[in-house]
């Protein structure tokens, strides 16, 4: 449901999710990254997409498990073994190289015009994520990383969102009370679980209208509204 905004007397900081917040996954998978199967089969050409599809698979049971975000290459040898390969230093690093992000995310057409109009009148932002630590770096080869003052990122926290240190380390670092800041989220019992530790919070829903949570339904740039 949409619900008025918060007092812009009280709000001063926006913390996003990330990954359907900001950007999402160009092909439509978030991990393992686009380019995984291509350099596995450099490695063992072999291997069916059946077995790609189960070996991932067990990968996403092992991320569903994990208290945190777990270690890239534990997560890539898990699925190696799946795959009956061996987990090589060449293999693990072949998986690590760099490439730029633009290769496999992309931004939500709405995202740059939105913080650009925060930060001009004088929000401050963070970021609450479970991913992996090269986030940062991540946002700033997409060009938003200017925006952020903070990061709570769950492999650097050793826990998962909805764990209440996820958000009260972004508040923190910014110097403010829950109150003062804004959640947003795509996940709505994550918005919810913020609200209950006494952020102010709103679910990003692109697609859908959601019933039972504070939410925007077309674009962030509906986050306007509350400064």
């Amino acid at each position: 449901m949409k619900t008025p905004p918060a007092s812009s007397d009280e709000l001063q900081a926006v913390l996003f999710d990330s990954g359907g917040v900001l950007m999402q996954p160009i092909g439509g998978r978030w991990n393992p990254r686009a380019d995984f199967e291509q350099t596995v089969l450099a490695h063992a050409p072999s291997i069916t997409p059946q077995q790609f599809a189960a070996a991932i698979s067990a990968g996403d049971d092992f991320f569903a498990t994990s208290s945190s975000t777990p270690d890239y290459d534990d997560y890539h040898r898990v699925i190696f073994h799946d795959l009956g390969l061996d987990a090589t230093s060449q293999l693990l690093a072949d998986l690590r190289r760099e490439v730029p992000p633009t290769v496999f995310r992309e931004m939500y057409p709405d995202v740059v015009e939105t913080l650009e109009e925060l930060s001009r009148r004088g929000a401050r932002m963070a970021v609450v994520s479970d991913a992996w630590p090269g986030l940062p770096d991540f946002h700033a080869g997409l060009g938003i990383g200017r925006f952020f003052e903070a990061y709570a990122i769950s492999a650097v926290l050793g826990c998962n969102k909805p764990d209440p240190r996820m958000d009260h380390h972004a508040s923190a670092a910014l110097g403010l009370a829950p109150g003062q800041c804004l959640f947003v989220d795509d996940d709505p019992d994550l918005v919810a679980a913020a609200i209950r530790l006494g952020y102010a919070g709103r679910a990003l829903c692109r697609d859908s209208a959601v019933s039972d949570v504070p939410s925007i339904t077309s674009s962030l740039t509906e986050l306007l509204h509350f400064f």
